[in-house]
């Protein structure tokens, strides 16, 4: 790493006697004055920032993970054609491509050697052969190796030359150092030299700082041993000024760029070119490097934080992914006895390769380690599970048995016509075939059909049949709706006893008639409901024998219902639990009685609690009346 000083460019004085230049005499004392920059040398250390280039931050690249393989390969072709493409910048988008090329045909070739077993083959028999979209593939990948290869030696003999180009720039700049005939001259021939060097490209990283030191080290002897007029020296200061303000808006300019890897690597260039132009004026030196360092340092910071993100983000990635190999080694190494065991661990070992195909790099010290772990891991798993379905012949015989009695089973049923049993029956057949596992695969279509069709041919009779009740079920609705009608035009006479002889009546009829459709069930017991309630509501008879007779009336109409025995008895536990807690309050209050009168406004309380232990033994009353009429109900 070369070293750096913070501080502007440092100046060194020109030693030496006084240079008469042209007829200037008036300007040689100045000579003496001369004065030169050191050149300046950046430390990226410091401003550019230090960072391991294996760390650097990786191009965004395209998820190829749900691509088919002729799509991935068409992706490549338009990689490697493409004109002027450097190979080193699609590196990672070709490895992506052949990564997810060859994992997708893996799959495909393991299905269809399985495929090849449960058809009655030999495994060690089943023979592999590229397709054509492979050959493709492989043919892409060398045009691309090549290319490589090629752009790699082409950079490198440029960068020889350029090295060979620079070290004769040096060379000039010594015999230019040791001709003083003629100054001016001399200084336009060593600035078309620095024009020269600085349209040179890279040499050898080997040799980047070698050739530097030696270029600015000739540089600095020229100037030396020249000691140059005081004008041509500020000519070269002010267009040395002018290189340095244009670097100065260049690098501030990158402060706008998105890609902040982009602005640091360019902002590298920058200062390599910053390292070949020479001094400024004096007075304008500190302020033209404190605008450039303060460009530099801005970006550099923003590099550091969006590196500092990516470097968190791979650590979360990381976390993530030995998340996931750790389910992926429960998976890989559970116990799975049947085929639908398998099926749905294949499903989740699946859904979590969609997972980490979702999940950015981790660290590029582990991003291959832990690609490697999880991929071993899903092919262990996916080996095991190729093995046990081997396996699954002699099992699968005992299924296509198994499956053949239940057919059987299922066509003694299809023509019975207890409609509830045998319904229970089939469905219990059913569900038995789901968990009778797979018959051999040539036999299983037509296995299920001869199951199925016995299946189907009962649920159409029951279903004609059922149609045929639905047909009574409407003259049921039509019936109900009718006696409603007749519960709502019923008009009250003077004699109670008699309308409620009446209410009871319709009560029964309407108990009477049958079943409706399901779907006006609901409603039509609703609107019965209101009209009964509203005429118990007009009965001319004292309040709590009216609500003991809508009591009496929801009791019996529970009755009727199905499962009424249990729905009564809670009922009735209710009632008796409420009555006791009753009769234990009643005497709490009771003996509280006792208490008050030794206070002060003993009365008032006394009152209070006189009035809750009569309501409570009018409503204990009238509990007891509802459990006296819920036994007589179920006698």
């Amino acid at each position: 790493m070369t070293t750096i000083s913070n501080a502007p460019e440092t100046l060194v004085e020109n030693e030496g006697k006084e240079v008469e230049i042209n007829d200037i005499a008036n300007d040689v004392g100045d000579a003496a004055d001369a004065l030169v920059a050191s050149p300046l040398v950046v430390d990226h250390d410091e401003l550019v920032g230090n960072f391991d280039e294996d760390d650097l931050p990786e191009k965004e690249m395209t998820d190829y993970s749900a691509y088919e393989r002729s799509a991935m390969v068409e992706c490549l072709r338009q990689l490697v054609d493409k004109e002027g493409v450097d190979a080193e910048t699609v590196r990672a988008e070709v490895d992506a491509i052949k990564f997810h090329f060859y994992k997708k045909l893996k799959t495909e070739q393991d299905a269809k050697k399985q495929n090849f077993v449960n058809d009655g083959g030999k495994e060690e028999e089943y023979l592999y052969e590229e397709d054509a979209v492979e050959l493709l593939l492989k043919k892409y990948l060398n045009k691309y190796r090549e290319m490589r290869n090629a752009q790699r030696e082409e950079s490198e003999r440029e960068k020889l030359h350029n090295l060979t180009e620079k070290l004769k720039i040096i060379d000039e700049l010594k015999d230019l150092s040791a001709n003083s005939d003629s100054i001016g001259e001399n200084f336009h021939v060593f600035r078309d030299l620095q024009n020269r060097w600085r349209a040179i490209g890279s040499v050898p990283q080997a040799e980047v700082r070698h050739i530097r030191e030696t270029y600015h080290h000739s540089v600095e002897m020229f100037y030396d041993f020249m000691k140059i007029n005081k004008d041509l020296r500020e000519l070269d200061f002010k267009h040395n000024l002018d290189a340095k303000t244009a670097l100065c808006e260049k690098a501030e300019a990158l402060l706008a760029e998105s890609s902040v890897v982009k602005a640091f690597h360019t902002l590298q260039e920058y200062h390599d070119q910053w390292h070949e132009i020479g001094p400024a004026p004096k007075e304008q030196r500190v302020e033209i490097w404190e605008r450039f360092k303060a460009a530099s340092t801005q970006i550099n910071r923003k590099h550091q934080d969006y590196f500092d993100q990516l470097k968190e983000k791979r650590k979360k990635n990381l976390e993530t992914k030995e998340n996931l190999c750790s389910k992926a080694e429960e998976i890989a190494k559970s116990p799975l006895t049947t085929m639908p065991h398998w099926e749905k661990a294949s499903k989740e070992l699946i859904e979590m390769q969609k997972q980490w195909n979702a999940i950015g790099s981790a660290p590029k010290k582990e991003n291959n380690k832990m690609n490697k772990r999880f991929y071993s891991l899903c092919d262990s798993f996916f080996e095991r599970k190729r093995e046990f379905f081997s396996g699954e012949k002699a099992e699968q015989e005992k299924n296509l048995q198994l499956k053949k009695e239940l057919c059987e089973k299922a066509e003694a049923l299809k023509d019975s016509t207890d409609w509830k049993t045998a319904t229970e029956q089939i469905i219990e057949l059913q569900k038995q075939w789901k968990e009778s596992g797979n018959a051999p695969f040539k036999n299983r279509e037509s296995v299920w059909k001869r199951f199925r069709t016995a299946c189907d041919f009962f649920f159409e009779q029951k279903s004609k049949h059922h149609s045929s009740v639905e047909s009574q079920y409407n003259k049921n609705l039509k019936a109900k709706q009718a006696l409603i009608q007749k519960i709502k035009d019923f008009a009250h006479t003077d004699n109670s006893t008699g309308d409620l002889t009446q209410l009871k009546a319709f009560q029964k009829e309407w108990s009477e008639i049958g079943y409706v459709p399901f779907k006006q069930m609901k409603s039509i017991q609703e609107e019965y409901q209101q009209a009964v309630n509203h005429q118990f509501d007009s009965l001319k008879i004292d309040s709590k024998e009216r609500n003991m007779l809508l009591y009496k009336h929801k009791m019996e109409h529970l009755a009727e219902k199905p499962q009424a025995r249990g729905k009564i008895g809670s009922e009735r536990d209710r009632l008796v639990k409420k009555y006791q807690q009753l009769q234990s309050d009643l005497v709490v209050w009771e003996n509280n009685i006792g208490f008050f009168s030794k206070s002060k406004n003993a009365q008032a309380m006394i009152a209070s609690v006189e009035k809750m232990i009569e309501e409570g033994r009018n409503t204990m009353k009238e509990l007891k009346n509802k459990i006296d009429m819920i036994d007589n109900l179920e006698n």
